[in-house]
């Protein structure tokens, strides 16, 4: 499970993946000049974080602290395993939505084409576009899941594609070019078609009103009847059935497209596991060749009971310096919790910076002991919690341009009770801190005092927040026995409950004398920002990446719109959370911290027993009912301030570049260098990591 930001390469691939070939690593030193405007590693002092805005996006950059300081192994394994993480690239496109593919290879290949029209301003527009596909991984919104359009004519994108050779362009079989432009056009432009990649409407068919390439002439009702029978009633270490699946109907079957080797996206997935192979010859230690082999034969047999035994054998691995997800991770962008979405990230450990999270992680048993949820949901014993802050390396898939600031995984429940492993992306959120945008503060809190404490504390009671969310939020609790999972029980609002227990969790200690007593945290000032920025954000800020009109639907904004509104909502009689309107703005300020911190702790003992009894009704009231609508007055005044700090509300980052230095057949140095063009890279990826056909 992710947690992201409250507010706001190399060689040439083979084309093979066969191990005997000699001359994989060539042509590295000319892929340096690929990238324009290239870093090949800064001090804090000169590195460029922010390179440009487009939309409602800007785009940044992260440095990678400690990447020179590593063994030549290490640099080593985290060269191949960034190899396996890009080569899974093209898959996230695919399962977003099924013309994805056609629809960026169409623009790559455009952009690839000189023509009389480059430069115009429906180009450049056309241009704009194509970077909002990059950055979205498709043509819906990496966070509203609405689909976009371009802001050029219908008219001038014919005329462009008119002077593409007919070879660079997606056709399917026996199609001519302008059957292919005539299909294309309106798949890009045409508002009405796939409107929405994930819907979380409980009034509509959840399936067939999603766009996400999860199910094929499938409902909601086959689709769900169909995992529950296969899920059963009785078995306690029940696989994640679906996770690595599209489902579909066949002759009136439904039948599982299986993502593994020979099967569906077996050309990139070969490319992963080639990689991940060639990562186990150079793992660190046992544990760590032990997780990769499993997550191999995963690979291979595509069995989720495998996954099962790859995600017990990687949790056992927390003393390595390099770690990677890669796989079917998260089942956010599926509207019935089955699939997982390709998602991968590589980094090494920050061992200075890890010693606040792991001493948090060491005090996970006092954290649960003393929680406010009731004892029957509670871990008697609570084992194998494991913390620790990263520097990514490289994201892709599902984590990339857009990325998570901490994960905690795996989700299995079953596995979770033995352990899980929990990560603060440290270097990621020190580029969000670098390039924080100016104005934000002053415009949406209330007074200095605020603002000055804010100022002061906020860095470090984010990365408290993080470490608490992840580390002790998503690993505490329990489900009853003979309750179902959660994404089971409780849907399309499982999503936003369990993120909400996370933050609600790490809400309610940040203003416990415990986190001073363990010297993370200095005083309570820390904790008293935390819950400024939460109840600022939740009800203001995070409106600014809404379009009119609009309710919320992204599970993480839910969770926060639902737990600021109903604390302030039970807290109106004390005037626990006050709601102030001066010259025209509205402000949300906390009165009482100690009494909010009460509030806190009395909604999470009601959404662990959501979760723990799996009840349904009262978590998708709680959804309902203060997470999903906005008073829409409210929300125009703050698109309105928002727009003039011309700020855009969501980032992501161009990711750094690796490459190995090769004598006489053999790595003896990878380097590391930071692009600045995010057009530039994503043309790149596109020519050297594009392992999938256009229609798959």
């Amino acid at each position: 499970m992710k947690q992201y930001l409250k507010l706001v390469a190399l060689a040439t691939v083979l084309a093979s993946c066969d191990p005997s070939k000699q001359n994989e690593m060539a042509g590295l030193q000319s892929h340096k000049n690929d990238s324009l405007a290239v870093d090949s590693g800064a001090t804090e002092e000169k590195f460029r974080y922010d390179t440009e805005q487009f939309a409602d996006l800007r785009v940044l950059r992260y440095n990678v602290p400690g990447f020179e300081a590593l063994s030549l192994q290490n640099k080593t394994l985290v060269y191949y395993l960034y190899e396996a993480a890009l080569a899974g690239r093209d898959i996230s496109y695919d399962q977003n939505y099924k013309y994805n593919l056609a629809v960026r290879k169409t623009l790559e290949a455009i952009l690839n084409t000189s023509s009389h029209d480059n430069g115009s301003e429906d180009f450049e527009k056309l241009v704009a576009y194509a970077k909002r596909v990059w950055f979205s991984n498709g043509i819906h919104h990496h966070y509203s899941h609405d689909k976009f359009v371009p802001e050029c004519s219908e008219e001038s994108f014919r005329h462009v594609l008119m002077h593409v050779k007919e070879d660079l362009l997606p056709l399917q079989a026996n199609q001519t070019k302008q059957q292919f432009i005539d299909f294309i056009t309106p798949v890009i432009f045409d508002p009405k078609i796939a409107p929405k990649r994930v819907s979380l409407d409980s009034k509509s068919d959840l399936v067939t009103s999603s766009a996400v390439n999860f199910y094929e002439g499938v409902t909601e009702k086959e689709a769900t009847a169909f995992y529950e029978a296969m899920a059963g009633k009785t078995d306690s270490k029940k696989p994640m059935y679906g996770v690595n699946s599209k489902l579909v109907k066949e002759d009136g079957k439904l039948v599982e497209k299986v993502w593994m080797v020979g099967g569906m996206y077996s050309n990139a997935i070969e490319k992963i596991v080639y990689w991940l192979g060639k990562a186990v010859t150079v793992s660190e230690n046992a544990n760590q060749k032990a997780a990769l082999e499993t997550l191999i034969t995963f690979y291979k047999s595509g069995s989720v009971v495998d996954f099962d035994t790859y995600n017990l054998a990687w949790i056992k691995d927390t003393t390595s310096m390099v770690d990677v997800v890669n796989g079917f991770i998260e089942v956010y962008h599926d509207p019935l919790g089955y699939k997982g979405s390709f998602e991968s990230v590589v980094s090494i450990r920050d061992v200075k910076a890890t010693e606040r999270i792991a001493t948090i992680g060491k005090n996970a048993q006092w954290f649960e002991d003393h929680s406010t949820i009731l004892p029957e949901h509670k871990k008697a014993v609570v084992t194998g919690v494991s913390g620790k802050v990263i520097n990514a390396v490289v994201e892709c898939g599902d984590a990339a341009p857009s990325t998570p600031i901490g994960i905690n995984l795996p989700n299995n429940e079953w596995i979770r009770a033995k352990g899980s492993k929990s990560v603060n992306l440290g270097n990621i959120v020190d580029a969000y801190d670098q390039a924080a945008p100016s104005g934000l503060v002053a415009e949406f809190y209330y007074n200095d005092a605020i603002r000055q404490n804010i100022g002061a504390n906020s860095t470090l009671s984010d990365k408290l927040h993080t470490d608490m969310h992840e580390v002790i939020g998503h690993a505490s609790g329990q489900i009853e026995k003979g309750v179902g999972t959660p994404h089971e029980t409780l849907k399309n609002y499982a999503s936003s409950l369990e993120e909400g227990r996370a933050d609600l969790v790490a809400l309610y200690y940040l203003m416990d004398n415990k986190l001073i007593e363990l010297g993370v945290m200095p005083s309570l000032d820390c904790g008293r920002a935390a819950y400024d920025e939460y109840i600022t954000n939740g009800l203001i800020v995070q409106l600014a990446r809404i379009k009119a009109g609009d309710n919320i639907e992204e599970a993480h904004m839910r969770n926060r719109k639902m737990v600021a509104e109903w604390v302030y909502e039970k807290g109106k009689k004390e005037n626990v959370v006050e709601k102030k309107y001066e010259n025209g703005k509205t402000f949300f300020v906390v009165n009482d911290y100690e009494k909010l911190r009460v509030l806190f702790g009395d909604l999470l003992k009601e959404v662990q027993r959501i979760i723990s009894k799996g009840d349904y009704k009262a978590g998708r009231d709680l959804i309902e009912n203060y997470g999903v609508k906005i008073d829409k007055k409210l929300h125009q005044e703050v698109l309105d301030r928002y727009a003039k700090l011309n700020i855009a509300p969501y980032r992501g980052f161009i990711q750094p570049e690796l490459y190995p230095v090769m004598q006489d057949g053999n790595i003896i140095d990878v380097k590391i260098q930071y692009p600045q063009d995010f057009k530039t890279q994503m043309l790149y990826y596109g020519k050297n990591y594009s392992f999938l056909p256009a229609y798959n």
